[in-house]
């Protein structure tokens, strides 16, 4: 094994995992820290998926460190600790502390902090994080429920959560090359800088930083930055180049989308789906709470559908009424409410005979994998960037997609099934 990957949510981990699969590595991802002695699959990449962005810092720390000594256990010659493109977090934690642990226990002089995803429209640029054409704090992030992002500034949001110092390599460092921006690395690690935020707003840039950060032990970002690691490893002939499969083959059996993404990206899908004419039901958390919706109810409903289009269940709505049912129920019981219900769900729906699911939302992809008590996951084929298909390689036949809730054209819920044979 050359990379080991610790991601903070699910949909991440699945987004690194299809990165790192697309440019050739053999990557499978795992659910949940490793068992104490379990042997790890025989991988190029391992990405261990956990349930921490939004966990209290204390257990996100502990999951992190011990997925980082499972993945070191099994050969990992570096590590990148993956959280989303957009930063997700409070001024309190959870990516400083976590970094700063896994920083401490590799020794690690220098760690980048790079959450650029040119391909979903995410870029850095003298260090502010943008969103398509605006700031971070001007998207629609900024109403998140769990982690609203009132700031852009990464050197800001990152400083508020670390002791250690934050750095910057510009842009037209970047722009000057591989050997450039390591000199900027050495100068920053002399000023003892150990956090560089680093600009990016093309693929090629994140090659390059792939590239200069090639001896780093530890890395942090989003996916993106996991493009240019690959090649290193080629470059030092420890891995081979491979194709990449064009289509997934899946299980027959009924098809079927869960989503408690409250995001736009994720509410525009699901108007396409419905003007597609998949049959749609809202899941209401305050009839979850009252009993005129459960499990049962919810996957009887979902069962009873003509098998020719995906049936749609949904929780995701607009900010304003997120926020009203919040104040009734607080925002915790709000959330697990809903998770709790669509966890019994999806296993209601793998004994219906659903073999074929996609997931939207990180926090409702976790309760749903945990709900199927999935374990591994292939990486498949890519549906848009940052989302493929998998398929469950420990348990029922099955193939599932979980699509961070701000990926993902239109149509992501209508065209996703052409890449199923």
């Amino acid at each position: 094994m050359l990379l080991g990957v610790i991601a903070d949510d699910m949909t991440g981990a699945t987004d690194v995992a299809l990165m790192l699969n697309r440019s050739g590595m053999r990557t499978v991802q795992l659910i949940g820290v490793p068992r104490a002695g379990q042997a790890l699959p025989e991988a190029d990449a391992i990405v261990v998926a956990l349930k921490s962005r939004t966990n209290p810092v204390t257990e996100a720390v502990a999951d992190s460190l011990a997925a980082c000594e499972a993945l070191l256990a099994a050969g990992a010659r570096q590590i990148l600790f993956k959280y989303c493109s957009t930063f997700d977090s409070t001024p309190s934690g959870n990516i400083g502390p976590v970094a700063d642990a896994l920083a401490r226990r590799l020794d690690a002089e220098i760690a980048i902090v790079c959450p650029a995803f040119p391909a979903n429209g995410r870029s850095i640029y003298q260090g502010y994080l943008f969103v398509g054409a605006v700031p971070l704090h001007e998207s629609s992030m900024k109403d998140h429920p769990l982690t609203p992002m009132r700031d852009s500034n990464l050197m800001r949001l990152m400083g508020a959560q670390t002791q250690a110092g934050v750095g910057l390599v510009d842009y037209a460092t970047i722009l000057a090359g591989t050997e450039a921006v390591k000199a900027r690395f050495a100068r920053l690690t002399g000023e003892g800088v150990r956090y560089v935020v680093t600009d990016a707003l093309t693929n090629a840039d994140l090659m390059v930083l792939g590239e200069a950060a090639a001896g780093h032990v530890l890395l942090t970002g989003g996916s993106g930055i996991a493009m240019g690691l690959p090649q290193n490893f080629r470059k030092a002939g420890l891995l081979p180049q491979r194709e990449i499969a064009a289509s997934l083959s899946a299980p027959a059996g009924r098809a079927g989308i869960i989503s408690g993404s409250c995001s736009t990206a994720t509410r525009g899908q699901i108007k396409a789906a419905i003007e597609a004419g998949y049959p749609a039901l809202k899941v209401d958390p305050m009839e979850l709470v009252s009993g005129g919706q459960d499990a049962a109810k919810l996957a009887g409903w979902a069962l009873a559908q003509a098998v020719d289009k995906p049936f749609l269940l949904y929780s995701s709505d607009d900010p304003k009424e997120v926020s009203a049912i919040q104040d009734k129920l607080g925002r915790e019981k709000a959330g697990e409410t809903v998770e709790h219900a669509f966890a019994q769900t999806a296993a209601l729906l793998a004994k219906g005979g659903v073999s074929r699911l996609l997931v939207a939302g990180g926090e409702t992809s976790g309760a749903v994998v945990q709900g199927l008590g999935i374990g591994m996951l292939e990486i498949g084929p890519e549906i848009d960037p940052g989302v493929p298909w998998t398929r469950v390689a420990d348990g029922q036949d099955m193939v599932i997609a979980l699509k961070s809730g701000n990926f993902g054209a239109p149509d992501f819920f209508v065209k996703a099934w052409g890449l199923l044979r």
